[in-house]
């Protein structure tokens, strides 16, 4: 048996959530097209016949300008002498810029093998692949180099192939059907955050952020199946930055919050399986990105 954890690093908006997502089987992380959409570190399980990887889905590295913006790009350094592979992923249309640059310096400086994942390869001609990977292999000796698709699952498969084949030998740690780490108050949050960002203008994804102050399961005990029945009841906040902001989320009559919890609401009683409650309320809160309570509340 192969046993390992794997980081995926990289830029904002690279699709390593969107890859996470693709490799566990199911939706752990939330995804968007708004750059610095993760926030925390996500970690994955995935079971295979001859192997257990742990994949660990980390936010962007940028230039932060915020003490929460601080605490994402050091999580995400932070995982690469952590891990048995460090997976690069590089949204490859777009490559080629600075902030890439930057982040391949940062990866030779780990201890464990890199791999090169050119991601989104269904958007581009395969005709420029080959300048990419040329122009890469004369920044640093990495271990694979693979393009992929995470959205399609194009060439995914030759990926886990090459991660278990380098992945040292040791028997699994979590037990079969463990998939992550993550409590479940802080997917009710995410998901809440996802529709938040899918609904609302550019500039909130930045300045926002969503609190979930109470979690009541009384109502929602498991059944005779292990999953839950009754009514699952949520009390979320959304946070924001300036007063100006607070209109836009909440929408003329509602419109916009109704909008958010509704598809949120769809969404949560498809995650936990039961009927929910979801109760959203709108506060602002300047400043919130160095607030240390918040970022806590947050678990950053």
């Amino acid at each position: 048996m192969k046993y390992g954890f794997v980081s995926f690093v990289g830029r904002p908006n690279a699709g390593k959530s969107t890859l996470l997502n693709r490799l566990v089987g199911t939706k752990l992380a939330i995804v968007s097209d708004k750059p610095q959409t993760t926030r925390n570190r996500i970690l994955g399980v995935r079971n295979y016949e001859d192997a257990q990887v742990v994949f660990l889905d980390t936010p962007g590295i940028h230039r932060p300008l915020h003490r929460m913006n601080v605490r994402m790009v050091d999580t995400a350094k932070e995982t690469l002498n952590e891990v048995d592979i460090v997976a690069l992923v590089v949204d490859a249309p777009e490559a080629g810029g600075q902030g890439d640059d930057y982040v391949v310096e940062l990866a030779k400086k780990s201890t464990a093998p890199v791999f090169l994942v050119l991601n989104k390869i269904d958007l581009m001609k395969k005709v420029r692949l080959l300048p990419i990977i040329d122009r890469y292999r004369t920044k640093a000796d990495f271990a694979e180099i693979i393009p992929v698709s995470a959205s399609t699952g194009e060439n995914v498969d030759r990926l886990e192939r090459a991660i278990i084949e380098r992945l040292p030998e040791g028997d699994p740690m979590y037990p079969p059907d463990y998939l992550t780490d993550q409590p479940e108050r802080f997917f009710a949050g995410e998901i809440v955050r996802e529709k938040l960002l899918q609904f609302t203008r550019a500039e909130l994804p930045y300045s926002s952020a969503v609190i979930v102050e109470r979690f009541d399961e009384s109502a929602a005990a498991p059944g005779r199946d292990g999953r839950r029945e009754g009514l699952l009841k949520l009390y979320c906040t959304i946070v924001v930055e300036r007063e100006a902001q607070k209109p836009i989320v909440v929408g003329r009559g509602g419109e916009m919050i109704k909008r958010i919890g509704s598809a949120a609401r769809e969404d949560l009683e498809r995650f936990f399986g039961t009927r929910v409650f979801l109760d959203l309320h709108v506060r602002v809160r300047s400043e919130w990105r160095e607030d240390e309570g918040v970022l806590k509340d947050l678990g950053l």
